[in-house]
């Protein structure tokens, strides 16, 4: 897009009569087709974002310029006070000059002049009361003695709860204090009473406790280097106000009258001068080239040792820090404004580069005062890189959403704790997933649903994590495969309430579990086999399903057995009669067609034929279940499955007197010994992949020439 053209459709929609449904509407009517709405839409949203990025800049340079704007008022309003109090100490001298000509006045005046001589922060400060014996004025700082200083600073332990840990800086001492009320920032509403601590390095603020009379509690404390102070303009009837700025909070205060704010103002700017002039000093003298020490010459001590010379070394001179490049003093308030706007990557920057700065260098004070106030911000930056990764976010955008909090995590060498995030996020979304599956009426689509949202966000995951996480420390993926193990665990719990508690078929589940084996096996294509994960899981809840499906089959077979009348079948058409014999040749009995007669008769029992086709049944749907921990389960309900029809058929055999019907019955017999028993130990071994001699041994005990016909019980 030309320049003129961007111009042009800026002024356009930057004019007062701008209306967009107008605009729009003209659009439409002067474009010859989608492809120039499609060119038009692209130029305004290049508008768009290059609007956002001046918009950006100029927040950024605003807020920059603010701060040293505030900071130049509070100057220059310093300055004006200190220059009122001149000029009315100036007026109050020359009005004193003609009283000095009156002896009788002479004493009045020069006790006036006494009074008059305490500033008015000195009165301020007795009028507070707070601290007996103290004026608690800045002058208290390097005049005063160390008992004096710690006896106030004593005094104010024991009046404010919950500061003790917090004021034992060496060096400190209080200032100045007094009474202030705290007001609500946007609609000026009164808060509450609180009493203000000023030391020589930071400012405390205590609120009141109104059932013990001068007693208070902690609220906060600021440091002065991170503290701005803007003086309020007066708006009846708020007045007599002030603003501290820290960044990004602010506080509004009102003093008592005017004389205590303008004390207020003008002794947290001394203090703050007198501690960056304190601070400008140490860095002076820490960047100073030491003076080496005295030598002394040999034999000056003649009683000294000759071998604690030898272990005499000089003083190694200790190298200077540079710490007055711009970028550095800037630092702690750049990586504040990238926190601010979530430019995560950038404070990141920031740390390396500094880190890298101070590197193999020595740690001198103010290098160790900086490492505080970066420390701060990283723990800032790792506070709110953590809520980004939190389940209490948005989980749309997948596992590349955590993408950015991640890597930043890592870089600033929470490895763990992002590992830790990361994997808890996508638990969540997992979770989520899951819960907000639709339920359908049939079991089979649903499960296919389950499978493809479950198996998909896992491969998602792991390949994420494999990015994010690529180079860092092996614990990370002994992790990952704790939590998909955990997630599994919720899969499994999701598939086994809609499949086994439901009880549905054995074909249905089935299918099911086939279709959750083929979706784990995808996991393969990054080297993660969670296949035996979810047999161990499934495993009791198949057992239970191949026992209850088994107990459904002897309970038919014993009511087809109880109502056996050993007749042959007659299948009345040829279609029933094809139909049954494509049954048994898909149950692979192929040499079916030698137990079929004239017409539509077949030479076996309707109770032998029914019974081959629900156990051929039961034996290909479990085999679709199978896996090694399910051997013994379902090879022993197929001998019990099997017991009950060969035990019928022998106590038939030996109680049966008419001998066209045992005729029959042996017929039957040797159907089951000769053709169904080989086939199932046949498909048995085909889809375990070994033979079963429990059925071998079954065929082999049963044979018809171990019939004894003079009993009436079997011996199987």
């Amino acid at each position: 897009m030309s320049d003129s053209g961007a111009s042009r459709l800026r002024r356009q929609l930057e004019s007062g009569g701008f209306e967009a449904r107008l605009y729009v509407k003209q659009l439409s009517q002067q474009s010859d087709g989608d492809r120039d709405l499609q060119e038009h839409r692209q130029r305004v949203q290049a508008l768009a974002e290059e609007t956002a990025q001046n918009l950006k800049r100029n927040v950024y340079q605003n807020y920059r310029q603010f701060i040293e704007t505030a900071r130049e008022i509070s100057y220059l309003e310093s300055e004006m006070y200190q220059l009122s109090h001149l000029l009315t100490e100036q007026k109050s001298s020359l009005e004193s000059i003609p009283l000095a000509l009156l002896p009788a006045a002479a004493a009045g005046a020069s006790a006036g002049e006494d009074t008059a001589g305490a500033g008015p922060r000195e009165r301020g400060a007795a009028q507070a009361g707070f601290l007996p014996g103290q004026t608690g004025i800045p002058r208290e700082g390097p005049g005063t003695g160390e008992e004096g200083k710690q006896r106030t600073l004593t005094t104010l332990l024991e009046k404010v709860e919950g500061c003790r840990d917090l004021l034992d800086t060496p060096g400190q001492y209080l200032v100045y204090n007094g009474d202030l009320v705290e007001y609500e920032a946007d609609h000026m509403a009164q808060l509450q009473r609180v009493h203000g601590f000023l030391m020589n390095d930071c400012l405390l603020v205590a609120t009141w406790l109104p059932q013990r009379r001068g007693m208070y509690r902690y609220n906060a404390l600021y440091p002065l280097d991170r503290l701005a102070v803007v003086n309020v303009k007066d708006n009846p009837p708020m007045k007599d106000m002030f603003k501290l700025l820290m960044f990004p909070e602010s506080r509004i205060f009102q003093a008592e009258n005017a004389k205590v704010k303008r004390e207020w103002l003008e002794v947290l700017e001394e203090t703050k001068r007198a501690l960056s002039d304190k601070r400008r000093r140490e860095q002076e003298e820490a960047a100073a080239p030491r003076a080496p020490p005295p030598v002394t010459s040999k034999g000056s001590n003649p009683f000294e040792d000759e071998d604690e010379e030898e272990l005499a070394t000089p003083e190694v001179e200790e190298e200077k820090v540079d710490l007055s490049m711009e970028w550095i003093q800037e630092l702690p308030e750049d990586l504040d404004v990238c926190i601010a706007q979530r430019d995560f990557e950038g404070a990141v920057d920031l740390l390396d580069k500094l880190n890298h700065y101070l590197e193999d260098k020595p740690s001198p004070p103010p290098v160790k005062e900086l490492r505080t106030k970066v420390d701060e911000r990283v723990r800032q930056l790792t506070e709110v890189l953590v809520f980004e990764l939190s389940p209490d976010r948005s989980l749309r955008g997948g596992p590349k959403a955590t993408r950015r909090a991640v890597s930043q995590l890592i870089r600033l060498g929470q490895c763990t704790k992002a590992c830790e995030l990361f994997l808890r996020n996508r638990a969540a979304a997992v979770h989520t997933a899951i819960r907000q599956l639709r339920i359908e009426g049939a079991t089979l689509l649903y499960i296919h649903k389950l499978c493809h949202v479950f198996f998909t966000s896992l491969l998602e995951t792991a390949r994420e994590f494999e990015t994010d996480f690529a180079g860092t420390d092996s614990g990370c993926y002994s992790a990952f495969v704790v939590w998909a193990r955990s997630a599994m665990g919720m899969f499994v719990d999701a598939f086994s309430k809609q499949v086994f508690d439901s009880k549905e078929s054995l074909s249905t589940a089935a299918e099911c579990v086939k279709v959750a084996k083929e979706h784990c096996q995808q996991l393969g294509e990054i080297g993660l086999d969670l296949t035996f994960i979810i047999h161990a899981l499934l495993v009791k809840d198949i057992q239970g399903a191949l026992h209850s499906y088994k107990e459904i089959i002897i309970e038919a077979t014993k009511h087809r057995n109880s109502e056996e009348m050993w007749r042959r079948m007659n299948l009345m058409t040829p279609e029933a009669l094809g139909k049954l014999k494509e049954e048994m040749r898909s149950c692979g009995v192929s040499n079916f067609e030698q137990y079929t007669g004239d017409d539509c008769w077949v030479n076996l029992s309707y109770t032998v034929v029914a019974f081959t086709k629900q156990t051929m049944g039961f034996l290909e749907e479990a085999l679709k279940l199978y896996f090694p921990e399910l051997h013994m389960v379902l090879l022993e309900s197929l001998v019990e499955v099997i017991l009950v029809a060969v035990q019928h058929v022998d106590y038939s055999l030996r109680c049966e007197q008419d001998p066209e019907k045992k005729a029959f019955i042996r017929q039957n017999a040797s159907f089951l010994y000769e053709t169904v028993l080989p086939v199932v130990e046949r498909r048995f071994e085909e889809g375990v992949g070994k033979p079963a001699k429990q059925l071998q041994d079954l065929r082999n005990a049963s044979r018809l020439l171990r019939v004894n016909p003079e009993s009436t019980t079997s011996v199987v």
